[in-house]
């Protein structure tokens, strides 16, 4: 029997409060939006509070107009993450349920709608505003890795989203029915613990390479250029990560055991590889654009 992690029993809800029969529970997940947008709104503040950090030593918003630009953005994230699952990865399934789409509380969002979503917030509020939509971008890529972090890590406490099957000794032991398909007469199935790899590379590695490049290096004097590092640099972490991390079940079958959702004789790319790549393209195209701007 190989060394393998049991799955600790954390309950998914961190306080449910009763009120005349009907009860309303506090996800981890929930607290990790919040608190990873409270978090990524201070460390925007801060940004803005130092004039001399952006091009002109003058800052690209006000306080006050990033605060309005975060009620668009939790619109863009909701709106984004969740379309952005129905249409890639259960198209067919919300077609026939169409009024289980709104039900956010039962799990479903896609990281790269909600991108998608909050690109359409900024794109339109820098619009209306008149703002500079360079160094807007910057501002927000700065402040999103701790949401990413702790997302992932609400995801793990929830026991989803986990990695593919492994025998290295930390790998860990998901309960249920799903997680456990592989299991044998010989013992229980471990996984990667996937969500922990992403709330690593994802949220703290990158968050405090691009604190540093804001904070130390002056890059937020090159509008795009944090914004294009973070493109870039997660699409990567995420294309390198889906090799360990278990497809969705709709792409998996007996002639496709890796869960390809593009094939190409018997190579191809999984969903999350096929919308991380484009990411990783633009963002070195930006990078390089933005470097080499005066």
């Amino acid at each position: 029997m190989f060394a393998a992690i049991p799955f600790p029993n954390v309950s998914p809800e961190v306080f449910t409060i009763s009120l005349f029969g009907m009860h309303f529970p506090l996800r981890w997940y929930a607290l990790a939006y919040i608190t990873g947008i409270v978090i990524g709104w201070r460390i925007a503040l801060m940004a803005l509070n130092r004039p001399r950090l952006w091009p002109g030593e003058a800052a690209p918003m006000t306080p006050l107009q990033l605060e309005n630009l975060m009620t668009w953005i939790i619109v863009g994230i909701i709106a984004g993450g969740r379309l952005g699952y129905v249409i890639l990865y259960k198209p067919a399934y919300y077609l026939s349920h169409p009024v289980e789409i709104p039900i956010l509380w039962e799990g479903g969002m896609s990281f790269h709608g909600g991108f998608l979503g909050v690109a359409v917030a900024i794109l339109i509020y820098t619009r209306v505003q008149k703002l500079r939509l360079g160094s807007v971008a910057d501002l927000i890529a700065l402040a999103t890795p701790p949401g990413l972090m702790l997302g992932r890590i609400a995801n793990f406490i929830n026991g989803e989203l986990w990695g593919r099957q492994t025998d290295l000794p930390w790998g860990v032991i998901f309960p249920g029915e799903a997680a456990q398909s592989c299991a044998t007469l010989a013992g229980p199935c471990a996984r990667h613990p996937s969500q922990l790899y992403e709330a690593a590379l994802e949220g703290l590695l990158l968050g405090t390479l691009l604190l540093v490049m804001a904070f130390r290096r002056g890059a937020l004097k090159k509008p795009w250029l944090i914004a294009g590092t973070f493109f870039a640099a997660y699409g990567a972490i995420r294309f390198a990560l889906e090799f360990v991390r278990q497809p969705d079940a709709q792409f998996q079958g007996p002639g496709n055991p890796l869960g390809l959702a593009f094939q190409w004789h018997g190579y191809g790319l999984t969903m999350g590889q096929a919308l991380s790549l484009p990411m990783v393209l633009v963002g070195l195209a930006v990078v390089m654009a933005a470097r080499r701007a005066r």
